[in-house]
């Protein structure tokens, strides 16, 4: 039966895009560096051919790729997770979501009050979650003013004591940022609830409570043409937040790579005879969340060993004629100063029944990614992509 399964491990990038010092990322690479920096043991993705894709130490070029190998181009504005995945989906944004490095204006911060009904807000600046809550979450939980932050991506994000707001209230104070505050040119990508528990010195942040809520893309991405046309289409990990839960039949959430691999295997083992075609998209979170925010070069190569040290079974449980796509949405690279994403080229690895190791080239746009999946399930689809 026809199943193809994408898997993105989220801020894996291979190297500074030409335009990356627009962006402040001259001279990322992180795979690149991590590679030199730790030497991470990957068998498996080099077997694939990963070390084709870019020069990385430890990480030969083998002569017979197990996959078709390349690296892909981000041509939309921006260096966020939902630019990225709505490019590898096949949208275009001509014009990046807004940030906010000097934190919100007061017109934001105005209009979340009123509309939300709170006395007022703390933070208010781009932060480290793990950092703000720390710092703040005492004066929090004396005043019960939620705490409102952002980073070098486009999100408004609510932190919020469980014991001082409720989940539930959390969640509306998202819903009405989402709607009535971050909306025109203030139309941020995401609202992220962010909510924790503890005490001053250990609090801990609740990531499977965790809610996104995000902008709404003007034209339908890849899975909506491909739900409408009798495909199942299935999200794991943080994808279908990525598109305000739009086009997707399954809907799987995560908080850890491992979760999400285990999720992966079992819907590539659900792809049966008599499944109908699917789609399964995974993000694998822990590399860019965990590792690249924190500048945490050991921990990311761990990740990448875990993961290759998982690749043996996902194939396997890959049916007979169905295609995985190994990929990323930016680069995150923890060897530099930067705690932020990084515009760079991302990886793209294609395990097909005929796959010969065939290099791929560079490819112009994510948006390749969209058009290939269309043409597999043979579902008309418009996009500016070419197929690979």
């Amino acid at each position: 039966m026809a199943c193809f399964a994408t898997i993105v491990l989220d801020g894996v990038g291979v190297g500074a895009q030409p335009d990356a010092h627009d962006y402040g990322d001259r001279g990322s690479h992180t795979l690149g560096h991590v590679c030199a920096a730790e030497q991470p043991d990957l068998p498996n993705l080099t077997a694939l051919g990963l070390g084709h894709v870019a020069d990385l130490a430890g990480l030969p070029c083998v002569d017979k790729p197990a996959a078709d190998y390349g690296r892909m181009q981000e041509i939309s504005a921006g260096k966020d997770s939902t630019t990225g995945h709505w490019e590898i989906a096949g949208l275009h944004l001509e014009q990046p979501f807004p940030t906010y490095p000097d934190g919100f204006p007061p017109e934001v911060i105005d209009a979340f009050k009123e509309h939300g009904g709170v006395d007022g807000v703390l933070g208010n600046r781009p932060e480290s979650g793990t950092v703000i809550i720390e710092e703040l979450g005492a004066e929090h939980e004396k005043t019960g003013m939620p705490i409102v932050y952002t980073s070098a991506d486009s999100v408004f994000q609510i932190a919020a004591h469980k014991d001082v707001i409720p989940l539930e209230e959390l969640y509306r104070l998202c819903k009405v940022a989402r709607t009535k505050v971050c909306t025109g040119t203030h139309s941020v990508g995401r609202v992220i609830a962010r909510p924790f528990v503890g005490a001053p010195g250990n609090y801990t942040r609740i990531s499977e409570e965790r809610k996104d809520f995000a902008s709404r893309p003007d034209t339908p991405p890849l899975q909506d043409v491909l739900q409408e046309q009798g495909v199942r289409t299935v999200s794991i990990g943080k994808i279908a937040d990525l598109f305000a839960r739009t086009g997707f039949d399954t809907m799987t959430k995560t908080s850890s790579n491992a979760e999400g691999i285990a999720a992966t295997e079992a819907a590539l083992q659900a792809c049966q005879e008599d499944a109908p075609p699917t789609f399964i998209w995974t993000n694998l979170v822990d590399f860019d969340q965990d590792y690249g925010h924190r500048n945490d070069p050991e921990g990311f190569a761990q990740a990448l060993e875990a993961f290759d040290a998982a690749l043996p079974d996902l194939l396997n449980a890959l049916p007979s004629d169905g295609v995985l796509v190994i990929t990323a949405d930016h680069g995150n690279d923890p060897t530099t100063a930067s705690t932020d994403h990084s515009r760079e080229f991302v990886p793209l690895l294609v395990v097909r029944p005929e796959a010969t190791g065939r290099a791929l080239g560079l490819r112009s746009t994510f948006a390749d990614h969209a058009a290939t999946v269309a043409r597999y399930f043979d579902v008309p689809f418009q996009t500016h992509g070419t197929a690979f």
